[in-house]
């Protein structure tokens, strides 16, 4: 039996950079030639071991997710409804103005600068946004039917109200707002927070 050679890269290493380059330049912003030179690897090494560029970027998104984007988990085990919006406003706000990483939202930056030939990116990336959104409605539901929300709340407007208002935060926090002035959003977004 003929064996490959083994790899000699840093498989985790390689991936938080490729996170970080795809976070900074977006999906289509960034090459296979962009992505081998940050990983420190060859183009036949990337594809052999992430498949190709969509593939490597889906394996990104879910690594984000668990990663710098793990607060928006976090949120969703918080005991009210309010705190789960609190704790996700609040973690965005930290997440997106974070020294550490790239500004911004991955997956809302990445889709800003998908045109046609990341479309697929693009609906995959509207696809967990949704997903998102219709997890605080659920939540929401569960509010409402516990008595912790008003029977006549609108679960869906008030999901659409706090997902905008998270988008809007991660779109601001990639042209570069402060924390500061995000935590002041935040706290403004609570204030309409149905009694």
């Amino acid at each position: 039996m003929v064996r490959g050679r083994p790899r000699v890269f840093n498989i985790e290493s390689a991936l938080d950079s490729a996170l970080h380059l795809f976070w900074r330049k977006g999906y289509e912003g960034t090459s296979v030639a962009d992505l081998t030179e940050a990983m420190g690897i060859n183009t036949p090494s990337l594809y052999a071991a992430f498949g190709n560029k969509e593939e490597l970027f889906r394996k990104i998104l879910d690594r984000y997710a668990e990663g710098p984007a793990a607060y928006m988990r976090e949120a969703f085990q918080q005991p009210s409804a309010r705190e789960v919006v609190e704790y996700l406003l609040y973690g965005a706000a930290e997440a997106t103005t974070n020294p550490e990483t790239p500004l911004g939202c991955l997956t809302v930056q990445g889709a800003l600068s998908s045109g046609e030939a990341g479309d697929a990116i693009r609906q995959e990336l509207n696809a967990r946004r949704a997903g998102g959104e219709a997890a605080l409605r659920d939540r929401f539901e569960q509010a409402k039917q516990s008595g912790e929300l008003a029977a006549d709340v609108d679960t869906e407007q008030l999901a659409c109200f706090y997902a905008t208002i998270f988008q809007g935060m991660a779109v601001q926090a990639g042209a570069g707002t402060s924390r500061e002035k995000l935590q002041a959003i935040v706290a403004n977004s609570l204030r309409l927070w149905p009694s």
